[in-house]
């Protein structure tokens, strides 16, 4: 499966943004209203600056206290974003974020983001596939 058939099994979510500008607490409240796991950080909501995960924002609480919040965000942010393109399969970004440990990746076309996939989304997508097979298959076996 490809991404852009996850996209589209996903619904059109768009993709969250925030300026690197915007306060930590004002990024933290996004991922807790929007029950989400990252942000990506944007200047125009086109092209991603970083990224901006549940991950980071604790690990600086760990590092600095609650202080942090009142930091901008592109001090914290994920500078470096992996992105992927629509035409990638569901086994490529799957294969991406468990090598480089990360759960959230924009998808990009013509350089600018037109979606964000999970690593839940893929796992679905995957799991979905698999299921098809297995019935194609058995179906094959059993003659029908």
């Amino acid at each position: 499966m490809q991404v852009q058939q996850i996209l589209k099994l996903k619904g059109d979510a768009g993709v969250v943004t925030v300026s690197p500008g915007n306060t930590v607490a004002h990024a933290a409240t996004l991922l807790a209203d929007r029950r989400i796991g990252s942000v990506v950080v944007s200047n125009d909501g086109k092209r991603a600056a970083g990224i901006l995960s549940e991950r980071d924002i604790v690990r600086e609480i760990a590092r600095q206290g609650e202080d942090c919040l009142l930091r901008q965000v592109e001090e914290v942010m994920t500078c470096t974003v992996e992105t992927c393109a629509l035409t990638e399969t569901a086994d490529q970004v799957l294969t991406r974020m468990t090598a480089g440990r990360f759960r959230h990746m924009p998808v990009v076309e013509a350089g600018e983001m037109v979606g964000i996939v999970t690593i839940g989304d893929v796992v679905k997508a995957r799991l979905t596939e698999l299921s098809m097979e297995k019935d194609a298959l058995k179906s094959m076996i059993m003659g029908y």
